[in-house]
């Protein structure tokens, strides 16, 4: 009889009940039991995991990574997806490996070559694949350097941290006075260049932005999985234009993903995006982890979550073609169940949170195909 596979997410976001749900689904019919942590009591995935713990709060990495290792060993964990304290918890892969549980992560020098945007863009040079014009920003006379120089290039300038996820810190530059035009509908991002520049010259601290021109759609974002033996074993592209997705096997994007992941050993699962730099593909980010949007993929007939813990496991799945190509879709919200009743957030690991799992609605989906011909 095939045993039954502990697999735990921490922190995780929530659209991540998804990549559950999909591991439940696995082809093999193998069960596959997840515990779930997370710092928020009504984050979602907490309800729909089977065992749940709330996190304690203020730990440091070294302290978050005592933590793991205590709930890999309470709850028998097999395969561990770490999001938080990532770069910590890989440092430590041998002492989880004899504990007997795998990790579903880079490795260590991979995760600290894409924690920083301007080290990776530097990196990916060296093996072919294009990157945008970029300066590094920490002052406000360097941000003026660098906006006049993108916008005399006719560009329209944009920063980030150099260190983020997720888009947070994402602002567009605008020379446009500020006015009621600006505070009328959603809020946007833009902000105008005089007002940043004062908040720097009044900060304490300096800043660290990347930033670059800002780049036009189509965005695709590759989602990779690659073995230990730097072989890529998926990649499919996930195009955005507008609220239109799709997906696509085009090696102009998929060639660059292919040479960061297997290059970098991006082990298990990656994310890697691109945008269009006039008519050529550049990198956007890396994301040493698995996409939010990674179960859309089922849209192409391509369970990846269960591939992903199949080669944790050192089950090889060999490389993996989509049996077809989904067609354009959107993606839209539905309701997930919460836990009943929220528990005050726990303070110190001292005290376990034994959370039951609530099913998820049979016919959930967060994405509807449109009538449209297959890409």
């Amino acid at each position: 009889m095939v045993s039954r596979v502990r697999v735990w997410l921490n922190r995780t976001y929530a659209e991540n009940v998804f990549f559950m749900d999909q591991l439940r689904r696995n082809p093999s019919d193998r069960a596959v039991e997840i515990h779930a942590t997370h710092g928020d009591p009504d984050s979602p995935v907490l309800a729909a995991a089977d065992t749940a713990d709330l996190e304690p709060e203020g730990l440091s990495p070294a302290a978050y990574v005592e933590f793991a290792l205590d709930q890999c060993a309470r709850r028998g964990i097999d395969v561990f997806m770490p999001r938080l304290h990532q770069s910590a918890i890989v440092a430590h892969r041998a002492e989880f490996e004899a504990a007997g549980t795998a990790l579903l992560a880079p490795t260590p020098e991979a995760v600290a070559v894409f924690e920083d945007k301007a080290t990776a863009y530097e990196a990916v040079t060296s093996v072919g694949v294009a990157v945008p014009p970029w300066w590094r920003v920490r002052t406000a006379d360097e941000l003026i350097v660098a906006v006049d120089e993108l916008e005399e290039a006719g560009h329209k300038a944009c920063f980030k941290p150099a260190a983020g996820a997720g888009g947070v810190g994402f602002r567009v530059i605008t020379r446009s006075p500020f006015s009621l035009t600006h505070l009328s509908g959603f809020p946007g991002p833009y902000v105008q260049l005089d007002l940043v520049v004062e908040a720097l010259r009044r900060a304490e601290e300096p800043v660290d932005w990347l930033v670059m021109p800002r780049l036009e759609q189509p965005e695709v974002s590759v989602d990779c999985l690659t073995g230990t033996d730097n072989r890529i074993r998926l990649s499919i592209g996930r195009t955005k234009n507008g609220r239109r997705r799709g997906f696509t096997l085009d090696e102009r994007w998929l060639e660059p993903a292919r040479l960061i992941a297997e290059g970098f050993g991006l082990h298990h699962l990656s994310n890697i995006q691109f945008r269009m730099f006039g008519d050529l593909p550049v990198l956007l980010d890396v994301n040493t982890r698995a996409a939010g949007g990674l179960h859309q993929l089922a849209l192409c007939g391509v369970n990846a979550p269960w591939a992903a813990v199949q080669l944790a496991m050192g089950e090889d799945p060999g490389t993996i073609e989509p049996p077809f190509l989904g067609q354009d879709y959107t993606t839209v919200s539905g309701p997930r169940p919460l836990r009943p009743v929220s528990v005050p957030r726990q303070r110190t690991e001292e005290t376990e949170v034994l959370l039951p799992a609530v099913p998820a609605p049979a016919e959930q989906t967060t994405a509807r195909a449109e009538a449209l011909p297959l890409l």
